[in-house]
This record gives C-alpha cells, structure tokens and sequence, in this order.
C-alpha cells in the first residue's frame, strides 16, 4: 500500500510571515542520532532518540508523552519505535493493561509476565530495591485512590510507622499484607511513635487500611500481595507486563501503580548492579499504555509525576500513552487538580507527540501545551499516521513509515478481524 503525501493545500501568505505560519517547513530537522520515524513536511528523514537529544543538551529531560485518537496510529508509532530501539541495544519495560505487545516481545526474545487473581506469579510492589521513600509513596497513593479522596495526616503517618514497624521486625522484606495487618493491629511502638493510644491509631488508620486490604483478598488477591516469584527472567530486552486479564477492573489504575512501582524498583537495580560492575548500564524505556487509568485517580497520578521529575536520576525514558488530555478530567470536580497533575506531567515531558484529535478536544489540549494557533488548527486535520511531534521548544509535521513486517506486528485490530473471520466461517 502506498503511503500518502502529508502534503497540506496551499494557501497564500507573504514571505515575511510564511516561517512562522509554517514552522515545520523551515526547521532543520533533530540530526541523524537515532532512530528512523519517518518523513517530516519537507520530505527530509525524521529521525529521533531522547537519549542522543539530552545528552547533546538540545532535551532537557528524555520522557515522551503521546497522544490521539483510537485508529490512528499511536500503537502503530511506538511498536515500531521500540523495536527499532532495540538494534541500538535500548531495552524496554512495557506495561500493557490490553495485552497488545506480547508478539513484540515474542519477537524480540522478550518476556511477557501476564498477571491475574490468584495466578502463578505475583510481584511485590514493596520490593526494598525501591528504598523507604518510593515504598511510603507507593502506600499513599494506592490508599488515596481506593479510598477516592485525599489521605487525612493521622493516615499519612499510620503508612508510615506502620511500613518502618515493619520492616524493622522482620526478616524479610515487607509486602502489603505486612503493612495491613500492622494498621489494623498496631503495636505500642507504633503508638509512641504517633504520641497516641494503640487505640487510636488503630480508628485512625482502619480506612487505609482496608483500601490496601483490597488488593490482598477477593477478586484482586494474587497479583501484588506477597514476595516476587522467583525464577522471573528480567535479563530480557524486552519485558512486558499483561494486565489484559484484570482490565474491566475498576481497580486497574491501581493494579497499574502497583505495577509501575514493581517496574521502577527492577529497572533500577539492574542499573545499580551495572554500575557495581563499572559498566554504565542499559538505556531504559518504561512504557505505561492507557495512562490515563492512573492518572485519573486522586492519589495516584502523583506519584507516577515523580516518576517523570526523577527520570534522569533513575536512568530512565518514560513513555506514556493516552487517548486524550481530557480523560484528566475523570477526577470528576478536582478540576484545579487535574489542571495542575497534566501541566506537571507535560512539563517535565520533553517530547509531545499528537495524533488526530476531535475538534472539542482541541482548545484543552492547546491551552496545556501551548500549541501556536496554525498547530492547534491542524490537529483535527491529521490522517492515519501523521502527528504533530513536539520536540522540547520545537516543532515537527511526521508522517511514520512502518516496514512490511512492522505493519503486521503493530496490527491492533489483527487479533479482532480474527475473531471475526473464525465467528463468520464457523456460521
């Protein structure tokens, strides 16, 4: 099939104005450092890596954020761009709530761990590679969102005495049962601590901890509520997370955080155990598909900010992927919240890539950008696989090419026309 021109109707304009009408027309392109994407409105080679641009000083940060609607080619855009990533030895940690990267990984030599209630493998989100502070954060943020309101300063501090009691009078490293249990059966040392009866802390921290409680029984147990399984080969080039089984759950963007923590802490040690052996250690894209499941949820959206504010420190790319900024605004009346959480994130995110969006949509996401007015104009213009690439202060028009084998691999409605012809044949 032939791919077609992104070639926009001519209009006229004088030469004085026509550079800054037509940015993309006049830009020089990122260099050749990287991978291929495809071509930009000149026609010229598109060519992008985050790590190449932030060492060269030209990104101020690596974390992508990308954006459009379904069908028109975002699924497409980062399949393809991982696995052109990894002939550069860059390894990707994805975490995949609809189960689409699987035969990527395959493909790869990659491995999937799939997650389900009461499966075979679970994850501890707890893990001590985290380090105290990620792990008190971890417990706010899920006990925010399952509880759906911000956490009262008697909760704050029961997470935290309850997690230090923890691990102080154990063995091995904590979990979420753990912290439970210690909340809903707090010690004499936990009270001192809060200068308040066993009594009270126990009233105080009861919620909290039965929101935790949540994902260690019932439909959700299994996944998160013990140790890591051992024998999890994470030597891979490519691993994938598959929530697929749990994502009618409207726990998901909890589960998710769970996981995104898991994958933090992994990434992480596998740096620090590189750096013990003096090597530098593997470039790192941690990619969150459905983002805005985590996002959405008070609580939660926090702490996946810091992970964007510390990604240099962590040695890590992160990836997300949305629909639209809009479905911020699920957080129902935390309007100013919401407003703020995607402001963060799109700050501390030197790449903005956006597909086609729907003319309503357009007004937000300029306004959260800062798109010029010719470039807020073209977004409910864009075709299947074109994109407005928003490149640190620059601006790029991207049409992305996919190879023969590419296209199949990418193919998000492979697994649906299948269905269908095996429904239809059997009729």
């Amino acid at each position: 099939m032939r791919l077609r021109s992104i070639e926009r109707p001519g209009h006229r304009a004088t030469t004085r104005h026509l550079q800054a009408a037509y940015p993309f027309v006049a830009e020089g392109g990122l260099g050749g450092r990287g991978v291929y994407v495809g071509v930009d409105a000149s026609g010229g080679s598109f060519v992008y890596d985050p790590f190449s641009l932030y060492g060269e000083g030209l990104l101020r940060d690596p974390n992508m954020i990308v954006l459009g609607q379904v069908g028109f080619g975002k699924s497409s855009l980062l399949k393809s761009y991982l696995l052109r990533q990894s002939v550069f030895g860059r390894r990707a940690f994805v975490l995949d709530p609809k189960g689409e990267y699987g035969e990527l990984a395959e493909a790869l030599g990659g491995v999937t761990v799939r997650l389900e209630p009461g499966g075979s493998v679970r994850l501890n989100p707890l893990t001590e590679r985290a380090g105290a502070e990620a792990q008190q954060r971890l417990l706010q943020g899920v006990a925010a969102g399952a509880l759906g309101r911000v956490l009262k300063p008697d909760e704050d501090e029961g997470l935290r005495v309850g997690l230090d009691a923890v691990t102080r009078h154990q063995d091995t490293e904590p979990t979420l049962p753990d912290v439970v249990d210690a909340l809903l059966h707090p010690t004499s040392e936990m009270a001192d601590e809060l200068a308040t009866s066993v009594e009270a802390v126990a009233t105080d921290c009861r919620q909290a901890a039965l929101g935790l409680r949540r994902l260690c029984v019932g439909d959700l147990r299994g996944m998160f509520d013990g140790p890591t399984t051992a024998g999890l080969d994470l030597s891979a080039p490519f691993v994938v997370l598959d929530l697929s089984e749990v994502y009618g759950s409207t726990a998901l963007g909890i589960l998710m955080t769970c996981a995104t923590a898991w994958l933090r802490a992994t990434v992480a040690d596998l740096r620090y155990a590189a750096e013990r052996e003096g090597e530098a250690g593997d470039k790192v894209q941690l990619v969150i598909d459905e983002a805005w499941r985590v996002l959405s949820q008070l609580g939660i959206g926090e702490y996946l900010q810091d992970s964007f504010k510390h990604s240099r420190s962590y040695g890590v790319a992160n990836i997300l992927i949305m629909h639209r900024l809009s479905d911020l605004q699920a957080t129902g009346d935390e309007g100013s919240r919401v407003v703020r959480l995607a402001q963060g994130l799109l700050a501390d995110s030197g790449t903005r890539v956006i597909y086609h969006q729907r003319p309503d949509e357009v007004p937000w996401t300029r306004e959260l950008i800062g798109l010029t007015e010719t470039e807020a104009r073209l977004l409910p213009e864009l075709r299947i696989g074109e994109a407005l690439w928003k490149v640190g202060p620059r601006s790029f028009l991207v049409q992305h090419r996919l190879s023969d084998f590419e296209r199949d691999l990418a193919d998000t409605d492979k697994r649906m026309r299948d269905v269908r012809a095996v429904a239809a044949s059997a009729s």
